[in-house]
């Protein structure tokens, strides 16, 4: 167990430190724009501190960021935790009941919201309707006094479960878990030293994005890009080519996609030491490809909200495809059945986790915070396996592994498969009950050319175990997504007559 000290406030742990150990001048932030250095967020921080005193804002009190990716938002974001105040930052995009529900569950005080978001965001206001800041009337300034010494334990941050079903849970996070997950993971795991420079597909209200694009960066006064256009393809080589940044933070759809992008074979991504994907389950067929293609070590990974961030990693030098590689070191994790004995090694069971970025459980959901906070252990719903030499290998979710024949299997291997047909841009597969109650694979399948279900079906007969080839093949336009970016497989489900 840490050491952890009486006072811990993230402001200072990430910024504050950075102005103390003399690195104000130094680049923070590369915008489309032109640089920001540190002593210019540190101003912003403090005019964004002082919008919030003035509306009544208090220790513990919780605050709205809906804002998109930039200077407006890192400075709202450590205002909120110099104060001792918590940040809730759903996906400013959010429509209708999806937002209104994340703030009248959150019943924020403000709301910091840009007004590129303002109008959708105040018709989805339901029965809680918070004070707003305009971020275009904060000023810089200089910070009045000294951050609030908050406890270790104190939540800091709000997160969103981002599982593939069902609406996302709220889960506080602390102080301390985002120190944490920064030194083991961060420095430790990735190895960010101040030389870096890194940047980000998902943005910044998704916790891995604010780990990996912002807090892991800052604790070594190295450099984030951030910028607002969506992440295309072209939009990220653009940005690579004109940074050139060291790390990028990537999921697996975006591997795809760039991987698919007309020119990606001339891209010089150089520059990167190494890229990361995290969100969901990357197959072992992107990873290959992503090598061939780029020369890069791609680390895949998983972590939770629960648990803040990344817990298991594969590392430079150290990566086993088609795994998620090992524990980070300072998080220990088991296998377990459904009555919490563990499981012997190479068997599948659900994912047991323990570690000091444990979150304080679900707000408001008392129920369903005693099923998955176990005492010291997170019990989530990701299937595992973990082998004699600690590789865990990711065998689907509780709520999403298919049983055909009696036998289970996780929809990311036949998903690989598709993925190699040329014809294949992106799918999905899920299981969808028949006539008679019983399961079947199920492929939607995004077309890169003109092919037909029935050659799909073939070509996975071919290269898979009989029962697991998807019995029916649909076409789509575009796989839909949860509000973290993530393929919404209850949406495909739901699709399925």
């Amino acid at each position: 167990m840490t050491s952890w000290p009486e006072h811990l406030n993230a402001y200072q742990y990430f910024l504050g430190e950075r102005l103390r150990e003399g690195l104000a001048n130094s680049p923070a932030l590369l915008l489309d724009d032109g640089p920001v250095d540190y002593a210019t967020v540190d101003r912003s921080t403090a005019g964004y501190e002082s919008a919030l005193v003035e509306m009544g804002v208090e220790r513990g009190d919780r605050v709205l960021i809906v804002m998109p990716d930039g200077t407006g938002f890192v400075a709202a974001l450590f205002a909120v935790m110099r104060m001792g105040a918590v940040a809730v930052m759903p996906n400013p995009a959010l429509m209708g009941e999806a937002m209104g529900a994340i703030v009248d569950l959150s019943r924020a005080a403000v709301a910091v919201v840009h007004p590129e978001f303002r109008s959708h965001f105040e018709s989805s206001l339901r029965s809680w309707a918070p004070s707003l800041i305009d971020p275009e009337s904060v000023r810089p300034t200089d910070h009045a006094g000294a951050a609030t010494a908050t406890a270790p334990d104190d939540p800091a941050i709000w997160l969103f479960s981002g599982g593939t079903t069902g609406v996302p849970k709220a889960v506080p996070q602390t102080h301390k878990s985002l120190v944490n997950t920064t030194r083991l993971y961060g420095q430790g795991s990735l190895g960010l030293t101040s030389d870096d420079i890194t940047m980000a597909v998902p943005k910044l209200y998704f916790g891995y994005s604010m780990g990996s694009n912002l807090l892991f960066p800052f604790s070594v006064g190295a450099s984030a890009v951030l910028f607002e256009e969506h992440p295309t393809p072209a939009a990220l080589f653009r940005r690579i080519t004109r940074h050139r940044p060291t790390v990028l933070v990537n999921v697996p759809s975006a591997v795809n996609q760039m991987l698919a992008a007309p020119g990606a074979a001339d891209q010089d991504l150089s520059s990167l030491r190494l890229a990361t994907s995290a969100g969901e389950a990357l197959p072992e067929t992107l990873y290959h490809r992503w090598k061939e293609a780029f020369g890069v070590e791609l680390l895949d990974g998983l972590g939770t909200a629960e648990m803040w961030h990344i817990f298991i990693t594969n590392s430079v030098g150290d990566v086993a495809p088609g795994t998620l590689g090992r524990a980070v070191p300072g998080f220990e994790i088991k296998a377990c059945d459904e009555d919490g004995v563990e499981v012997p090694r190479g068997e599948v069971g659900r994912l047991w986790v323990k570690g000091e970025s444990l979150g304080l459980g679900y707000y408001g959901d008392p129920e369903q915070t005693a099923e998955a906070f176990r005492g010291e252990w997170f019990v989530g719903g990701d299937l595992v396996s973990i082998d004699a030499e600690g590789r865990v290998t990711h065998r689907g979710r509780a709520d999403d592994a298919i049983k055909v024949k009696g036998k289970w299997f996780r929809p990311q291997e036949v998903e690989s498969v598709l993925l190699d047909h040329p014809a294949v841009r992106a799918c999905a597969v899920v299981a969808v009950e028949d006539e008679s109650g019983l399961a079947r694979p199920v492929a939607f399948v995004v077309p890169a050319s003109e092919v037909t279900e029935q050659e799909l079906v073939d070509w996975s007969l071919e290269r898979l175990e009989a029962y697991k080839h998807p019995r029916q093949v649909l076409f789509v336009d575009e796989l839909p997504e949860t509000h973290l970016g993530k393929v919404d497989r209850s949406a495909l489900k739901g699709a399925v007559r």
